[in-house]
């Protein structure tokens, strides 16, 4: 990159920040690791970055139910499964090592996904920011199977330099969002290949489902993907279990096809449920529920 493409300083200037304190956490033992880092975006970062206020709110809305006490809990438990996650990316073998040696995939979905694979028909893994992530691929990708992921790069470009080969550590191929990134996904997919498409964030051209009993606009694309290229269409998520670093890999019940708007619906009734069971788990920090049009 020449020295006018450098990314700006304040981005370099976070971006080392990032790396000395995840060479000081790889100093650790993975068991320790871990939750150091945990510890870290829940006593830290979590506060700096205002994650505690986002996650209040959003509580408010979805459970007002709650304890203050069980509001506070979960203000420290979220950012910590968030700085789990990030560890575990960086780990490499030894984070895909345990989930391979582990083989944690479960649920009533688990037999479908058995069946399009030696059918070779594309499967739509449909996945939120619950659990961690890339603990479902790891499991699928320790089977041999063929799972690929659309993302998208980080605004921060001297981030994505490492990043970006991290996730792509863990499993392979992996689309960045845009152009060039859809063409190839959209024909991986069709040689069937298995694709995993987040569906829990507000998307402002999305259609307004229900989440937690409110409206929130809800991407579409998964369902509709799903019924262009008939493909397999199901819930998969990595739930943590208690001990903070092994994983559950559940696969939920196939959806059937109809229309996209009750396809995508079923979906987001399902993470609510698995949400429920897992307060802690879901990143509480995305605007789920803003206005249309309303800046993040």
């Amino acid at each position: 990159m020449s020295e006018i493409e450098k990314p700006p300083l304040r981005d370099r200037l976070a971006n080392g920040a990032f790396l000395a304190i995840m060479g000081l956490a790889r100093v650790l033992p993975y068991e320790r690791r871990v939750p150091a880092m945990g510890w870290f975006f829940a006593h830290v970062l979590g506060p700096l970055a205002g994650w505690r206020r986002r996650i209040r709110d959003n509580l408010a809305k979805a459970r007002p139910d709650l304890t203050a006490a069980e509001v506070a809990r979960l203000t420290r438990a979220v950012p910590d499964n968030a700085g789990r996650s990030l560890a575990e990316i960086y780990s490499g073998d030894e984070f895909t090592g345990r989930i391979h040696q582990s083989d944690p995939l479960c649920g009533p979905g688990l037999a479908a996904l058995e069946q399009a694979f030696a059918a070779h028909r594309p499967v739509i893994l449909a996945v939120a920011h619950f659990g961690n992530y890339d603990a479902m691929r790891a499991a699928l990708s320790g089977r041999g199977w063929p799972v690929g992921a659309l993302y998208r790069p980080m605004n921060n470009e001297a981030f994505n330099r490492h990043y970006i080969p991290a996730m792509q550590a863990i499993a392979e191929p992996m689309f960045p969002r845009g152009r060039s990134g859809l063409a190839a996904m959209l024909r991986f997919l069709k040689g069937g290949g298995w694709l995993s498409l987040g569906y829990d964030q507000f998307d402002d051209h999305g259609k307004e489902l229900k989440f937690f009993g409110l409206p929130t606009r809800t991407v579409l694309t998964p369902a509709e993907l799903a019924i262009r290229y008939d493909a397999l269409i199901l819930p998969i998520a990595g739930i943590r279990q208690p001990d903070g670093l092994s994983f559950r890999v559940e696969v939920g019940a196939p959806v059937p096809h109809s229309d996209p708007e009750t396809m995508m619906q079923a979906l987001n009734d399902h993470l609510e449920a698995q949400v429920r069971a897992h307060m802690g788990q879901w990143f509480w920090v995305h605007r789920r529920w803003k206005q249309r049009g309303q800046r993040l």
